[in-house]
């Protein structure tokens, strides 16, 4: 039995409400408690993964049973609620619904092209409602929204951004060639996706529509569909072309959601920092600075310049580490949210005392 009440619901539904106005006065801090007695015996599949999201032997409801399970191992606690993040079937999951052929393994999810070397001007990117992950990943939202009604969260699958789709069917390197070499192509492209990413948004969204919130893999809760955009291919050019071929595509999207954010992804994506902020109908600011060296670094200046703007901002890495870093160079402690994170029942004393430090708890 998941551990969380309708009054639960009703204190964190609340508590964002607050805090997407301003009106919290601290940041958003959801944790979550493992190794909860589930009260039953743990179901033989395995739960979700990367690594398994290509066997379909297992059924959408015995995935959802193996779900259920691991939330009722849960203890929630500050921010937290029973969510799901859906993404186990690869970041940009948008190119398989398109004919991506889709590859995976423990670490990871890749997507080639269907076809090698494919003229750019005979790409046609089209809609197939009978295709096999798409159809997979409807079926176990309906699972979902059958077994739970609205008393889970099951996030927006990892949709993806519109060039890493698109590099999905050209190569990353294809993709860096054509849009020197047939930029218009690659413009034509670039909005048959987003009108594409739009339809899959909104057709799996009318699914999971009875929820009490939304959200996606970064485990934001909205009372509206949301999602946390993103394009992974910006990192390799500059802001000339992120305005013809990137910031259209976020601006629409954007524009058609509530609460949207954008996971600015290493220190390559700073250049475009400015024109991301410029979207008003984009809410916040993911900041990943990477592993090794960069996350040691100061980012305050990054943190300072997102604030400022009126932004939102999640950090990645080590924010509870940072935290007191963060909040001295932003301007209100609402300005910043923790992606869900866990602790074991050894640590659950320490993680409390983080709570209650904060306002939390």
């Amino acid at each position: 039995m998941i551990r969380f009440s309708d009054k639960q619901w009703d204190q964190v539904i609340g508590n964002y409400r607050k805090w997407w106005k301003g009106e919290l006065g601290r940041p958003i801090l959801p944790l979550i408690i493992t190794g909860a007695d589930g009260g039953r015996t743990m179901p033989k599949n395995p739960l979700l993964h990367l690594s398994n999201c290509a066997d379909f032997s297992i059924s959408a409801a015995e995935i959802i049973d193996r779900i259920d399970y691991e939330l009722s191992t849960y203890e929630f606690y500050g921010d937290s609620f029973p969510w799901f993040g859906m993404h186990q079937f690869g970041a940009g999951v948008a190119a398989a619904f398109l004919g991506a052929v889709s590859e995976s393994d423990s670490n990871t999810v890749w997507f080639h092209p269907p076809k090698k070397n494919i003229p750019i001007e005979e790409l046609h990117l089209t809609y197939d409602g009978d295709n096999v992950w798409l159809r997979r990943i409807k079926e176990i939202y309906r699972e979902g929204v059958k077994k739970w009604g609205d008393s889970v969260c099951m996030a927006m699958t990892d949709i993806g951004g519109g060039m890493d789709i698109l590099a999905s069917f050209l190569t990353t390197e294809g993709l860096l060639f054509e849009v020197t070499d047939h930029p218009d192509e690659v413009q034509r492209l670039c909005r048959e996706i987003t009108d594409l990413w739009l339809q899959f948004f909104e057709e799996l969204g009318e699914i999971i529509k009875g929820q009490r919130v939304f959200s996606d893999w970064s485990s934001i809760l909205s009372e509206k569909p949301t999602y946390m955009l993103q394009c992974d291919f910006c990192y390799m050019i500059g802001p000339e072309m992120f305005k013809k071929f990137v910031y259209d595509d976020l601006a629409k999207i954007s524009a058609n959601m509530e609460n949207a954010f954008y996971h600015l992804d290493g220190i390559g994506e700073l250049i475009h920092l400015d024109n991301i902020l410029s979207i008003d109908t984009i809410k916040g600011i993911q900041w990943v600075p990477g592993d090794g060296e960069p996350e040691k670094q100061d980012w305050s200046d990054v943190y300072r310049k997102i604030s400022a703007s009126g932004k939102k901002i999640m950090s990645g890495h080590g924010m509870e580490r940072r935290m007191d870093e963060i909040l001295k160079v932003i301007n209100k402690p609402d300005d910043l949210i923790k992606m869900q994170f866990s602790y074991n029942m050894d640590e659950k004393e320490k993680a409390l005392k983080t709570l209650a430090r904060y306002g939390a708890l």
